[in-house]
């Protein structure tokens, strides 16, 4: 038994160091395409349909689906269901109503980063201050979000191979770091195609084999059953306004989808509106099959693993009980690995922030967009250590920061036109407020999902002041 759990370190350990050394070869080769700012953040604007659709679907997705998903579905069991439709909602509002116009005003406006879009066109001091607003809410927000990248992959690591957590954090969070450091956009955007692409093996090969496992979806149906009658409870023992608000809240996990700079920056980079049409398409049936797929895997770990300290541990649980120590250790590496590669897109969100949006005169020194994602990097991990949080519970928090923060008003201005300065800094600050007091507040917490009030309370200035000026 000890021989056959050598094996499969030694084969994680291997694969691992492989997959890092493609990753940091990606790297290496996208620093040679980075000469100038648009470069280092739009990759000079020529990203394909599959690399934009791949790179910008995991960069949505990643530990929160991957831990956060599964991990869900083997707690709540089949109320954990909303989750599909919501993402693949989410997903069709990105590639549907946004990516195109988001891709052609970029373009029009020569801007290459988020909340340069945000602030153009107004006064240059409300610009200013819509900037500095924008960008103090992307690093609260993003450094909370790769703070959990950080924890997931340090957590994985503690569980796959018997390693101090504190040590998986250091190791996780340096490998991102270094790999986005050499090569900006490029580096981010071809590795996250990577990454999804590995997602996406992982969730296909994982619950069909948990599936075989169980004897079939039936079979894991009657399973929950039999673990806890209550795991079949499609309205998670909620009935009337709670019932609605249950299901409206979960479903309103789409909202968040246009808020994400990390996620719709890659729209601004892509080539034509021919790719964003192939794109759609490419990123809908990944969205299927990772949520899909993360759903089944859970609901099947619930039934198979007899006990589990953390259920966001489920899928890697799995995969140590359903595959010989070889194949494994190949899988779990692949999984891990995943979880990541996905900070790369939010470390060079802040970076951007800090080096190019903030500073009053803009330069293209790339050096220092470097030194940001070393600063970025290194709170990021200091955080993860000390985060108490579930890694679906913190993302979920960024994730409707930046959701309310920045949606209403992106989505007003791509389909209504120009928003009013003051208009655009109080959906900014409104959003982001409203999330944070009903997140912190109980009552208010176990009420709803506090993206929705904060995105429909943030809609309105940004929808009074659209073509305001």
């Amino acid at each position: 038994m000890a021989l056959l759990y050598t094996k499969s370190v030694n084969s994680l350990i291997i694969t691992l160091v492989i997959y890092k050394i493609v990753l940091l070869s990606v790297g290496y080769w996208a620093s040679k395409r980075s000469h100038d700012g648009a470069d280092f953040y739009l990759g000079g604007r020529g990203l394909g349909p599959w690399v934009a659709s791949i790179s910008s679907a995991a960069s949505s997705s990643s530990a929160w689906t991957l831990l956060g998903v599964s991990g869900a579905a083997f707690t709540y069991g089949m109320s954990a269901i909303y989750i599909f439709p919501a993402c693949l909602a989410g997903f069709a509002l990105n590639w549907y109503v946004l990516a195109g116009r988001m891709r052609r005003l970029s373009l029009e406006q020569g801007s290459v980063t988020f909340t340069a879009l945000l602030a153009d066109r107004a006064k240059p001091r409300i610009a200013r201050a819509i900037t500095l607003s924008a960008s103090l809410v992307i690093l609260l927000s993003l450094g909370v979000y790769v703070a959990s990248q950080f924890q997931a992959a340090g957590k994985t690591f503690a569980v796959t191979l018997d390693m101090d957590f504190r040590t998986a954090v250091l190791i996780g969070g340096g490998i991102v770091f270094l790999y986005t450091l050499s090569g900006g956009f490029w580096a981010a955007s071809v590795s996250d195609l990577i990454q999804g692409l590995v997602m996406a093996l992982a969730a296909i090969i994982i619950p069909l084999v948990a599936l075989i496992e169980v004897g079939g979806f039936s079979e894991m149906y009657y399973g929950l059953g039999a673990v806890n009658p209550d795991l079949l409870d499609f309205s998670r023992g909620k009935s009337g306004i709670m019932l609605i608000a249950f299901i409206v809240g979960t479903l309103g996990i789409g909202l968040g989808y246009p808020g994400q700079p990390h996620v719709v920056n890659r729209f601004m980079a892509m080539r034509s509106d021919g790719d964003v049409k192939a794109g759609a398409t490419i990123s809908m049936w990944w969205g299927v099959i990772i949520y899909a797929g993360m759903l089944v895997a859970g609901w099947c770990g619930r039934v198979l693993v007899d006990s589990i300290s953390d259920p966001e541990t489920v899928l890697l649980s799995l995969t140590t009980e359903l595959f010989p120590p070889v194949a494994s250790g190949v899988i779990v590496a692949a999984v891990l690995s995943a979880i990541m590669s996905t900070a790369d897109s939010q470390l060079l969100v802040c970076a951007s922030t800090i080096s190019h949006d903030m500073p009053k005169v803009k330069r293209n020194n790339i050096a220092l967009d470097r030194l940001a994602i070393f600063v970025i990097s290194a709170a990021a991990i200091t955080a993860a250590l000390f985060i108490d949080e579930s890694i679906f519970s913190t993302v979920l928090f960024a994730w409707s920061a930046l959701g309310a923060a920045f949606g209403p008003l992106l989505l007003c201005r791509l389909m209504r036109g120009p928003v009013s300065g003051i208009a655009s800094l109080t959906s900014i600050w409104l959003g982001f407020a409203v999330t944070l007091i009903w997140y912190f507040t109980p009552e208010l917490k176990s009420a709803i999902y506090e993206l929705i009030p904060a995105f429909t309370i943030a809609l309105i200035p940004a929808w009074i002041g659209s073509r305001g000026y």
